[in-house]
């Protein structure tokens, strides 16, 4: 689509009898494919404690590809700020942007260690939603509740595990204004001294926020005049609220004078589509472990995904995730895009796509690259 961009955000996962290592030269050789057939940006999420995604530190992965590719924009998808500090985020994407400056986008997100607070309320949107669709006919499905998963064991253990003991969690906003007061190379401490990160002082990064509703993550990145994605992949209910908040928070800045909204989706393109329902068929399987609090599985085959005998509570449990994917031939997926791009009045897209074998998940991004590049 002629002025949309579109990127990549790459979980690294891991495929039923494959390994972490070979999960991570397929997203070297992933990321030099889909800068070659066109993609803006190459980002990726982190995740801790999860069988089946090896992608656990955003900025080692950024250090490796950064090397292995020379024009596509890199970026973390997002830092989870949970269990870091400012400085050691700030000195990280320092590190790398001193060896390949002015490719790096430095995303941030407010999980990690920190522990699960209430769901924000739902807010109002000036889009109406009829019978769970938009006028243009994006799927916004009912909210998903997360109750089960506060008292996850696994869960806790995460927060324990990443977290130093005694350590205070700094308030969000707090912490994004020091980060970008580190990388202006203009913060002082409360008692007045100063700290200058070195390298990452004055490093030529984009920053985002990444947030899944209308609430704090939105606010932040509105009030500070940042770049802003919302995830429809991760909670397509509050996607619309999620754009509208940042869009009426946003004051501008020395980084932008409006606003700009990326919005992320999970796609599978093939040939056509019966072949991509069948390549999709595992994703299902995969969001019911997250969601159980077992953490990720390893991607299931097709036949695995099938062998599956699912319960009416396993398919309610996924069916917003299910429901909101964009699966087909390159024209339909596209079709679908240019749809939730209408909807949100996204700047670029953001697309994820998740299939068992390596050669079918290349394939996808690039059918979609040259669908959307007719456009």
């Amino acid at each position: 689509m002629s002025g949309i961009p579109l990127g990549v955000l790459d979980l690294v996962p891991i495929p039923s009898g494959s390994t972490a290592a070979e999960a991570l030269h397929h997203t070297i050789d992933l990321a030099r494919q889909t800068e070659r057939f066109g993609y803006s940006r190459y980002w990726f999420a982190e995740h801790h404690l999860n069988p089946g995604v090896a992608g656990t530190s955003p900025a080692v992965l950024l250090a490796l590809t950064a090397a292995a590719t020379s024009t596509i924009r890199i970026g973390s998808g997002a830092v989870q700020l949970g269990h870091r500090t400012a400085l050691s985020t700030v000195e990280e994407f320092g590190l790398i942007d001193a060896l390949h400056p002015g490719r790096l986008d430095l995303g941030l997100g407010r999980s990690g260690g920190r522990p699960p607070g209430q769901p924000a309320a739902p807010r109002p949107t000036t889009t109406p939603v009829v019978d769970g669709r938009t006028p243009n006919g994006l799927k916004i499905p009912p909210r998903f509740s997360p109750d089960h998963l506060r008292d996850s064991p696994r869960l806790r253990l995460q927060q324990q595990l990443l977290r130093q003991p005694g350590a205070r969690h700094q308030d969000y906003g707090e912490q994004i204004g020091d980060i970008l007061a580190l990388l202006r190379g203009d913060y002082h401490s409360a008692d007045g001294l100063e700290a200058h990160a070195v390298p990452g002082e004055g490093a030529d990064v984009q920053v985002w926020i990444l947030g899944s509703s209308g609430g704090e993550s939105a606010d932040v990145a509105g009030r500070n005049g940042l770049r802003f994605t919302a995830n429809y992949h991760v909670s397509p209910a509050t996607v619309l609220e999620a754009a509208e908040g940042y869009r009426a928070a946003f004051q501008p800045s020395d980084h932008l004078d409006k606003p700009y909204v990326s919005v992320s989706a999970d796609v599978v393109v093939a040939e056509d589509d019966d072949t991509a329902r069948e390549l999709a068929t595992g994703y299902g399987l995969w969001v019911r472990s997250i969601r159980t609090a077992e953490g990720a599985i390893p991607f299931p085959t097709p036949e695995q995904a099938h062998a599956h005998d699912w319960t009416e509570q396993d398919r309610a449990l996924v069916a917003d995730r299910v429901d909101t994917r964009f699966v087909g031939s390159p024209g339909r997926v596209a079709d679908q895009l240019e749809q939730l791009r209408e909807a949100t009045g996204a700047d670029e897209l953001l697309v994820t796509t998740i299939t068992h074998g390596h050669a079918d998940r290349v394939r996808s991004y690039r059918l979609l690259a040259e669908e959307w590049q007719r456009r």
